[in-house]
């Protein structure tokens, strides 16, 4: 096998990795410590003087950890005892193995992107779990929560329509539960623009109805494999009676409105009998500003069902009696905050990769999982996206993502230079979107 391209990183003056290393990730840290002030006196309220201190401490290592990043220092270990910390800095000696000596050790800008990324939200993880009684806190929870208040009006008309698919599934033909699977599969992509790491961790929730805009958004799908998900699904519906299940997975990636999109599909998709069980994927840490943890999926459940709208609040028990009966199972892993590609998993998280592999079909949400899925590479743009994934390939797999880093693999020949031309920043918007397949065709 080829070796693959080099890994995208901020050493590229004006790449965009360059520009969040620069810009977005200290902005992020600044938003963090500034979070951490505001709920000072609720710290003193639940633990004294305790809490004060604490705060402290975790501002200090914040405002440490913001200062290594913006003067390119050495990453350094991990120190604080976790269930990953020991993974942390094997990977770091590995990093330190790829530089000769005369490159000294592993910076903020000089290492691949996708690394020292996740390196930053796993430091400022550090430096809330070194901060007790405060270690429980979630630093983006507020930011999460307020996204989808802020999205209700668009939660709500989702819900609505939902519910009247629903009522009238029994009377639907072969072709329009096609299109209604078309149509909250295009939603789930395009939930996916509703990213706070992208904004900065400023508000970006979902104020216009995206069932109408579908067919304005349709031009802007770059790889559209949508066809061979459904034949997927319908062949393993189909031969069901042989298998008795079909498992759905969903990587998930942020809370909120996008969060909504995907419950919003997987509930489809038990219903419509595409699937009898759908497993997802979150984070066991907050992680880039706006992913989805279990207390964000539980806690998004609730508020549904809580609802005074009578449809939100019907999907939200709905939705809470699959989480009780099995039929919605929600797990994490450490894997998903790592920093390896994905196709290092079978070595890595072994245990993780057979369990994907009793899938019928992975659906992978958003702009990181497509970064550890291709490798975060600078790969020639009709680079298949079979060839990209480096033979990680635990089930067939869909990659759901709108784009906002410089890297996309699969396009027709021509494509990325006529978007280049037409709009220079396409690769990192959010603007274009992708549903790319990798299987059996």
């Amino acid at each position: 096998m080829a070796e693959p391209p080099a890994p995208l990183s901020g050493q590229e003056v004006g790449s965009f990795a360059y520009l969040t290393m620069k810009d977005r990730t200290p902005q992020i840290l600044t938003k963090v410590i500034d979070t951490l002030h505001r709920h000072k006196s609720e710290f003193f309220e639940k633990h004294g003087e305790e809490g004060l201190e604490a705060e402290k401490k975790a501002i200090s290592l914040l405002s440490k950890l913001r200062n290594e990043l913006q003067t390119d220092k050495p990453i350094i270990p991990l120190v604080e005892k976790f269930a990953d910390t020991d993974l942390w800095n094997q990977y770091l000696d590995y990093q330190q193995g790829l530089l000769s000596e005369a490159e000294g050790k592993p910076s903020w800008f000089q290492s691949p992107w996708l690394f020292v990324e996740c390196y930053m939200y796993r430091r400022i993880h550090e430096a809330i779990i070194q901060s007790p009684p405060i270690d429980d806190f979630d630093v983006f929870r507020e930011s999460k929560d307020q996204n989808f208040f802020e999205s209700q009006e668009s939660v709500i008309a989702l819900c609505v329509h939902l519910q009247e698919v629903k009522r009238t599934v029994e009377d639907l033909d072969e072709d329009q539960l096609k299109r209604e699977f078309c149509q909250l599969l295009q939603i789930s992509l395009w939930g996916n623009k509703c990213d706070l790491s992208l904004s900065g961790g400023e508000s970006s929730s979902q104020k216009t109805n995206v069932m109408s805009s579908l067919e304005d958004f349709k031009p802007f799908i770059l790889v559209n494999d949508t066809e061979h998900l459904w034949s997927l699904l319908s062949k393993c519906k189909k031969t069901r009676e042989k298998a008795s299940t079909v498992r759905v997975d969903i990587v998930l990636d942020n809370s909120g409105f996008e969060l909504i999109t995907d419950l919003v599909l997987a509930d489809f998709l038990l219903f419509s009998e595409l699937a009898t069980e759908i497993h997802f994927y979150g984070k066991t840490i907050p992680w880039f500003v706006s992913d989805t943890t279990k207390r964000d999926f539980n806690w998004l459940i609730e508020q549904v069902k809580q609802s005074n709208h009578k449809w939100m609040s019907k999907s939200g028990v709905d939705w809470g009696n699959y989480v009780q009966t099995g039929r919605w199972v929600y797990l994490d892993h450490l894997f998903w905050t790592l920093p390896h590609e994905y196709c290092a998993m079978p070595q890595i998280a072994p245990d993780l990769y057979a369990e994907l592999q009793k899938a019928c079909l992975i659906l992978f949400k958003g702009d990181l999982n497509y970064r550890k899925l291709t490798r975060d590479r600078k790969w020639e743009f009709t680079v298949p996206f079979h060839q990209a994934l480096s033979g990680f390939h635990p089930a067939p797999l869909c990659s759901l993502r709108t784009l906002k880093a410089e890297i996309q693999v699969g396009l027709q020949p021509g494509l990325g230079e006529q978007l280049t031309a037409s709009d220079p920043s396409w690769l990192t918007t959010g603007k274009y979107g992708i549903v790319q397949f990798d299987g059996p065709l």
